[in-house]
């Protein structure tokens, strides 16, 4: 796969665009025995289907969750996890029932997706066990529940139908609640961040509602590699879960490529220079993988992007030979069903060999076959990367994968130090269960399922009783002799969804005919659904003519305009509390809550596909006001003085080092630069020095600035270094500008952003509470 990486490089005008290539050596298999207790029917319905004998780690995570051992299995894509679960599940169910044949021990799977649910009902209806198998989700019908709930042994769910409709309405599954031996949580690395803290919550009240009907059912968690995987399960389920993470499955050799696309002659904001959309270069190497007959999957990050790198891939080929643009097609969510299987079997078959595609097939869903794997920009973190990668070279063929870098400070800085994103571990998960904006509506929906008493406050962390108080004091939970009762006629669980930072959500609809499409968090809307807003759903393009703010409806019309839009705002930030410092010499490293206060003024309209602005439209929106989370540092006068930046000079310099920061924050944090924000200022009114501010996006906190605080070092190390790098004079997407920044990107003075870092790290110190050098850090 080197050669054919270098064949790829080779292509006349490409020079200089391969940064790094880096080789994985093949690793053999290492087998197990079957388990003396699984049930011959089982080990007959996998020898079927061609496992002869399980690998190691499958017996590992099979026998410690048979002995009723909460468990997490992390180990690489195509290591056969589902194996591991699905062993002592299908053996309890079948040897469960007794004389009778009545319902076998029961299993709860819950999957990120719907998709992933029936591809998992697929596999194991497969088997051709006598076991009794569904999926109860969205798209179940009132028969299919019933059927469900009164036979059921092993169901197959997502997180949100466990929140809103089998805890609430648990008296119904009583049966099947109290059979319950197992949970299965698959691909539990999705669950970080705001999502992951509320489906902490979810499995703490299911644990709950469990053990009224007398069961206490064994976790079994799978991930793909993560680091600290027990402590990351732990603080999901709120119990002391054991990690088995020594792959045993065969790997052909993977060969990695860092590409990062060329400068343009179109330019940007302030005359910055773009790079070529990592989109275009990506379907132009998937054009070129697909003539060569290399079964190819390109991962773009959206739904847009994957229709476009299709078509473009396939006009690419109709060039070189007409029959091969139908080898090409595209993969995303809003397919049915049936297109997706179509889809699938075509790829199997060879039908297909190139395919775009968005996450959905980063997830467990089985696609074997395939040769290469394409990235158009970096996935948020390192586990999501080599996840991605690991759907190339199934049944231990080699592989190839190439990262195309986007331009912005991330994938930039990544593809120039390798070291940062292959040298390391993959990321621990950032979530915090402690959030009292999430922690809040799950006491009263726990309390709705089973009154809440003192016992049960533990469950849900140190904090819970505090919340407590405060829900009785705002009339949600009432006081009672035998506990908390919730007390409204609304169901708990309609207060949040546990997809999103909670809030009133507004209301899209078609302007003809008032068809509901979709819905964006209120606190998002004026960023998202402003009137002019271009706003995609479902692969189509809506324009917004008109936000109703005191309605919550914004009213769209199916265009095309052939742009995108990207709001503007202006941001106010007041320090609420301080939480923890660290002393850098004279300067001051912090985090603690704040108040966020922000006006959407305008947007910007950029071309498609070049990414070029064409235009800024003024908005007149209302302020809105976020509680959360901030990392901050400041520097005094004396030691700005001292280091020979001009006070003229410090507005830019912080500006500058700040978008930077934001774009970098996802190196140690497991975030996006699209769920932190900023402020800079030379002299902050509650700090009286010059302060630079990175805060979350969500009410309360998501954990991203505190893991930024906790590896300050690494990260703002990194931010100096992308700026110096970057190949651009004044400032560039890749470097200091920002897309969403609401002062036009000015002033940022890219040089005086160096200068600043240095003097702060300068002063810095090795803290034991930093990250250590493998880069784990904190869950």
């Amino acid at each position: 796969m080197a050669g054919l990486l270098d064949r790829l490089a080779a292509v006349p005008g490409r020079e200089g665009r391969l940064t790094h290539v880096e080789v994985r050596p093949s690793r053999p298999a290492r087998h197990a025995d079957w388990p003396a207790w699984v049930a011959p029917s089982v080990v007959e319905g996998f020898r079927a289907r061609g496992v002869a004998r399980p690998w190691a780690h499958q017996v590992e995570a099979a026998e410690a969750a048979w002995a009723g051992r909460h468990v997490v299995l992390s180990t690489g894509t195509a290591s056969g996890k589902s194996l591991g679960y699905q062993l002592p599940a299908l053996s309890a169910a079948l040897e469960g029932r007794g004389e009778r044949r009545g319902r076998g021990a029961g299993t709860l799977y819950l999957a990120p997706t719907k998709a992933l649910a029936h591809d998992q009902l697929e596999s194991l209806l497969a088997l051709r066990l006598d076991a009794r198998i569904t999926t109860c989700d969205g798209d179940s019908s009132h028969d299919e529940r019933d059927w469900a709930r009164a036979h059921a042994e092993y169901v197959l769910t997502n997180p949100d139908m466990l929140h809103r409709s089998i805890l609430p309405g648990h008296q119904r599954w009583a049966t099947f609640l109290g059979s319950l031996r197992y949970v299965v949580v698959d691909e539990c690395h999705h669950y970080r961040g705001v999502f992951g803290a509320h489906v902490a919550h979810v499995l703490r009240r299911l644990r709950r509602v469990c053990a009224s009907y007398g069961a206490s059912p064994t976790f079994v968690l799978a991930s793909a590699t993560t680091a600290e995987p027990a402590l990351t399960a732990a603080r999901l389920t709120g119990l002391d879960v054991e990690a088995v993470t020594d792959d045993g499955s065969p790997r052909g050799e993977v060969t990695l490529g860092l590409w990062e696309p060329p400068l343009t002659s179109y330019v940007g904001e302030n005359g910055a220079p773009v790079r070529r959309a990592a989109t275009s270069e990506t379907a132009d190497l998937l054009a070129d993988l697909v003539a060569e007959d290399v079964h190819t999957l390109a991962f773009v990050r959206s739904r847009r992007g994957v229709e476009q790198v299709a078509l473009t891939a396939a006009a690419l080929l109709e060039e070189v030979d007409p029959a091969l643009a139908g080898r090409v097609a595209a993969y995303r969510g809003g397919y049915l069903p049936e297109e997706r299987r179509a889809l699938e079997g075509a790829l199997r078959r060879g039908e297909l060999v190139g395919l775009a595609a968005t996450n959905a097939l980063e997830l467990g869903i089985d696609v074997s076959g395939l040769d290469a794997v394409l990235i158009a920009g970096f996935p948020g973190t390192r586990a999501a990367l080599w996840q991605q990668v690991g759907r190339a070279g199934r049944d231990a063929q080699d592989a190839l994968g190439i990262l195309v870098a986007r331009d912005d400070p991330l994938d930039t800085y990544l593809v120039h130090h390798p070291d940062a994103l292959l040298g390391r571990p993959v990321e621990a998960h950032v979530f915090d269960p402690g959030n009292p904006y999430v922690l809040g509506p799950h006491l009263c929906a726990a309390a709705q399922e089973v009154p809440l008493t003192e016992a049960d406050l533990p469950i849900f962390g140190p904090t819970a009783r505090e919340v407590v108080d405060a829900l009785v004091e705002r009339g949600l939970l009432r006081r009672r002799p035998r506990g908390w009762f919730w007390t409204d006629r609304r169901r708990a669980a309609d207060l949040t969804d546990i997809r999103s930072a909670g809030g009133s959500p507004v209301t899209l609809v078609e302007d003809v005919t008032g068809r509901v499409i979709g819905t964006v968090d209120a606190g998002r809307a004026h960023g998202t659904a402003h009137t002019g807003a271009v706003y995609l759903h479902r692969g189509e393009t809506w324009l917004v003519g008109e936000l109703d703010l005191e309605s919550r409806v914004a009213t769209l019309e199916r265009a095309d305009p052939g742009y995108t839009t990207s709001a503007r705002d202006v941001t106010d930030i007041g320090i609420v509390e301080e939480r923890e410092h660290r002393s850098w010499g004279r300067c001051r490293l912090s985090f603690g809550a704040v108040e966020v206060s922000q006006q959407v003024v305008s947007y910007l309209k950029r071309r498609q596909p070049h990414g070029d602005v064409i235009g800024e439209v003024p908005l007149d929106l209302p302020a809105t006001s976020l509680t959360t989370t901030a990392v901050w540092w400041t520097v005094p006068d004396d030691v700005l003085a001292a280091s020979g930046l001009l006070e003229a000079d410090l507005p830019g310099s912080a500006h500058a080092a700040e978008h930077c920061a934001i774009g970098l924050l996802p190196l140690v944090a497991t975030c996006d630069r699209w769920d932190i924000g900023g402020v800079s200022t030379a002299r902050h009114a509650d700090t009286g020095e010059l302060t630079v501010f990175v805060h979350d996006g969500q009410p309360g906190g998501a954990g991203f600035s505190e893991r930024g605080f906790h590896a300050a070092r690494r990260w703002l190390t990194a931010t100096r270094e992308a700026i110096a790098s970057c190949a651009c004079e004044r400032g560039c997407p890749s470097c200091v500008q920002s897309p969403k920044c609401g002062n036009q990107n000015n002033p940022l003075d890219k040089a005086g952003a160096v200068a600043l870092l240095d003097v702060l790290l300068t002063e810095a110190d090795d803290d034991p509470g930093e990250d250590g050098p493998d880069g784990a850090g904190r869950a």
